[in-house]
């Protein structure tokens, strides 16, 4: 395993008072350098949800402007996220869907692909590019487009579950699932496209608990708590 994106929320990126929380931001750029240091080729998706959240976004918007705004967000923390890595001396490209004011580049699938093989750490921003297709769909989509290895979903659970565990104390967490499960379980931690899309590319997928502490190093080397997806 070499290649890995890592999925963030823009919701795990805020605290109650702001929008980007230092500490945990810091905690994970520092085990991804860990994870750089050591060789991994790194690739992120982050949404937006800290800023503005798309097609939930309670302003009664039609849906397609609302992600649009939605996928602005993204943009805006993906140049916070570049910063906090150069901080730490990591070397980071921007590729999105969409322009913003030239610090963010025109994805380019050829240009993310060598960028990962020279060492650069790659956030990619602004979604699909279209309206109606999560960030859990854009991490699926270039998870297969730059042939990762693996794909970690963090979320603030300890994985899939058949129901709620945040609403029910019986809530049975898988240990693994085929594609077909995941996407016929309906189960709410991705949608059924991003699901789809990792089974027809065969693209392994990770889904844990980024709260828990080491949590990415860990996953990353196929270790610690959380649900495996594959075949």
């Amino acid at each position: 395993m070499k290649r890995i994106l890592l999925k963030l929320s823009g919701e795990f990126l805020k605290n109650e008072t702001d929008l980007w929380d230092i500490e945990k931001i810091n905690a994970v750029i520092d085990q991804l350098k860990h994870l750089h240091d050591e060789g991994f080729q790194l690739a992120l998706v982050i949404g937006g949800g800290n800023i503005f959240r798309g097609g939930r976004n309670g302003y009664d918007l039609e849906r397609c402007i609302a992600d649009e705004i939605g996928m602005a967000a993204t943009c805006v923390n993906a140049l916070f996220l570049r910063a906090c890595f150069q901080k730490v001396g990591l070397d980071v490209v921007i590729f999105g869907t969409s322009l913003c004011g030239g610090s963010i580049e025109a994805f380019d699938l050829q240009r993310a692909r060598q960028a990962l093989s020279d060492g650069t750490v790659v956030l990619f921003a602004g979604g699909t590019g279209h309206a109606f297709f999560s960030t859990d769909t854009a991490a699926a989509l270039r998870a297969c487009e730059i042939k990762a290895d693996l794909l970690l979903k963090a979320t603030d659970v300890d994985g899939v579950f058949n129901k709620d565990p945040k609403r029910f104390s019986d809530a049975k967490r898988f240990e693994y699932l085929t594609y077909q499960q995941a996407c016929e379980g309906h189960y709410a931690v991705m949608d059924a496209c991003a699901f789809e899309l990792c089974r027809e590319q065969k693209t392994p997928l990770f889904v844990f608990n980024v709260h828990r502490p080491n949590a990415i190093y860990e996953a990353a080397h196929g270790k610690g708590l959380g649900t495996r997806v594959g075949e």
